[in-house]
């Protein structure tokens, strides 16, 4: 019995050092086999939503998503043995991303049938979370939260100044325009706003007038500073999470705002923009 316990605990270590071991051979070859057949079966998916794929190789689809569904299903099996708090695993993030990347195959086997299987399409593209399995995505994916939750404040003003100034350009477009050109209402002018902003530009309201044809052109200018200015907040954040974690050397000194947070090969200030020394 001893020696049956003995085993299965090797055996357990074993399955933990491929699953769980970032820095091992094994480890990084399991790693690539997880995301491959991620990628494989979302491509799967798609093939199988286009008609003419679809009524071709419907089987041979089936049959592929189903090997990747053992493989993915045996895998969860083998986190949940592998490690000393199995509940723990269970009910985590990554435990019931997991499973809902399995789930939704079995699922079709109970509940046949046309109705069901768009909502199974949809539930099996939660299986692109396992991706986050993988230590060096997981471990980016972690600094990128860090970075947005730093920046958060500073986004949040700068959402709320956005959001005031859409709102009086929608009001002057209203008022410039008026219902000949389309713009119906204020809520109009602003919807006009915000996708002329982003840079969108469906055409369904166009402005005619000289006036506001010139504050078209203004608002298309500023769409592309609001897009630059949340990146450059997530970005700094970003350099400085980075620093923290040893990604960044911090070697590169701004002459201005003396900012050490910078990648090496930056060649601009993050903070303020200056020109950085090439030292």
């Amino acid at each position: 019995m001893k020696n049956r316990k003995s085993q299965y605990e090797i055996f357990r270590e074993k399955v933990k050092i491929v699953l769980y071991g970032t820095n091992t051979i094994l480890g990084r070859m399991f790693d690539l086999v997880l995301l491959g057949l991620i990628l494989l079966s979302v491509l799967l998916i798609m093939l199988d939503t286009v008609e003419g794929v679809s009524s071709k190789y419907h089987q041979q689809l089936l049959i592929c998503e189903w090997i990747i569904t053992i493989f993915f299903t045996i895998e969860y099996i083998l986190r949940i043995i592998s490690i000393q708090k199995p509940i723990k695993y269970i009910f985590s993030f990554y435990g019931i991303i997991d499973l809902l990347a399995v789930l939704p195959m079995y699922l079709s086997i109970f509940f046949p049938g046309a109705s069901i299987l768009s909502i199974v399409r949809a539930l099996r593209f939660l299986r692109l979370f396992k991706i986050l399995h993988i230590p060096q995505i997981n471990h980016q994916s972690l600094q990128l939260k860090e970075a947005i939750e730093a920046s958060k404040e500073k986004i949040l003003v700068f959402i709320y100044f956005v959001l005031i100034s859409t709102v009086i350009i929608g009001t002057i477009m209203y008022l410039v325009e008026g219902r000949e050109s389309g713009f119906t209402s204020i809520p109009m002018g602003i919807y006009w706003t915000i996708v002329t902003l982003t840079t969108v530009g469906y055409g369904d309201i166009s402005p005619q007038t000289p006036l506001g044809q010139f504050i078209a052109a203004f608002v298309m200018i500023l769409g592309y500073g609001i897009i630059a200015v949340p990146t450059g907040i997530v970005t700094a954040e970003f350099a400085k999470s980075s620093l923290r974690n040893g990604t960044v050397s911090g070697k590169k000194t701004c002459r201005k705002c003396q900012s050490q947070v910078h990648f090496d090969n930056a060649k601009y200030c993050y903070e303020c923009g200056t020109e950085l020394p090439n030292n």
